[in-house]
């Protein structure tokens, strides 16, 4: 058995979840590495990341490098004396980092490897409209999201899951993968395998503002999973033109609606207490949405201050 120093790296919320997991199993994290504090909101204060913040509470040695090459960073990791570093959700690592310690540096990524690779693997699988996803820890490196696979879990995907909601569930899915890497890896019986490059591969880019843009000429299928695929963050968006004006909406929840019509995509119908709006194949109801400089609301609260002329329309 192996007596493990761990050096774990990750920013988001969605690595806490397996910083806490191997602290709550006893092993021994001799540091933390995340990201600088970045200024933030409408007073742009100082804010922390939810891995600084975990490892604050919880009295952990902690590093936030500008430059993963800068010597003094280096020298700082090296004293650790970590002989594996676990990354979850952080930036990519140069040799210099990941080639460091005696037994590897391993990442969690949210896809079944080598499908999605990239910074967004959540949010595309939905706007494929994927039914299966999953999480993956491989070795790291001189790639992006390339190296040998330790280990894999599979999950199927809900028909209406939102990446709010896969997110949350593969958060709990990868840090349960994590634990049982590092105790293939303290027991000495990791097996890593090439990912397979013979089939086609998707990929899993970076988000843009103009990625979440809904297209109103789209199928009725893909203006639905590109919706629930964003949602609650960073959002898909539209722009409503009622009468002169236009103004720019993010859509939260929508529900499908599979029907035969002849009205043009993006016109707008309004009933008493709905909002759908017209696309190939069928309606989307817009459930949950956010105009503008408001809160996000009910579509019926929306409807209760919203005047809309016969001619509105979504573009």
């Amino acid at each position: 058995m192996k007596a493990l120093r761990i050096v774990f790296m990750g920013t988001p919320e969605f690595a806490v979840a397996s910083l806490d997991r191997l602290i709550q199993a006893g092993y021994n994290v001799v540091g933390v590495v995340t990201a600088p504090d970045r200024p933030a909101g409408r007073g742009r204060k100082l804010q922390q990341s939810a891995i600084k913040q975990y490892a604050v509470e919880n009295e952990l040695p902690l590093l936030q490098p500008d430059r993963l090459k800068n010597n003094t960073f280096l020298e700082d990791l090296k004293n650790l004396q970590a002989n594996i570093q676990v990354v979850v959700a952080f930036r990519m690592l140069p040799r210099e980092v990941w080639d460091m310690p005696e037994y590897g540096t391993f990442n969690l990524h949210a896809s079944l490897l080598p499908q999605y690779r990239g910074a967004a693997p959540i949010n595309w699988v939905l706007i494929n409209g994927e039914t299966e996803t999953g999480v993956t820890t491989f070795f790291i490196d001189d790639q992006i999201d390339t190296g040998a696979i330790l280990l894999q879990e599979k999950t199927a995907i809900g028909p209406d899951e939102t990446a709010g909601e896969l997110h949350d569930r593969l958060m709990d899915l990868g840090s349960e993968l994590v634990l049982q890497t590092v105790e293939k890896i303290e027991m000495n019986t990791p097996t890593a395998h090439p990912q397979t490059e013979n089939q086609e591969l998707k990929k899993a880019p970076k988000i843009h503002k103009e990625t979440c843009r809904i297209n109103w000429e789209h199928p009725i299928a893909a203006i639905y999973n590109h919706i629930r695929g964003l949602s609650p963050y960073p959002a898909a968006w539209t722009v409503m033109r009622n009468g002169e004006t236009t103004q720019e909406i993010k859509v939260y929840r929508v529900h499908p609606e599979f029907e035969e019509h002849q009205l043009p995509a993006g016109k707008i119908l309004v009933g008493k207490e709905a909002m759908k709006v017209a696309v190939p194949g069928g309606y989307i109801r817009l459930l949950e949405l956010q105009l503008a400089g408001k809160r996000r609301l009910k579509v019926l609260e929306v409807l209760n201050g919203l005047h809309l002329e016969k001619n509105a329309h979504m573009v």
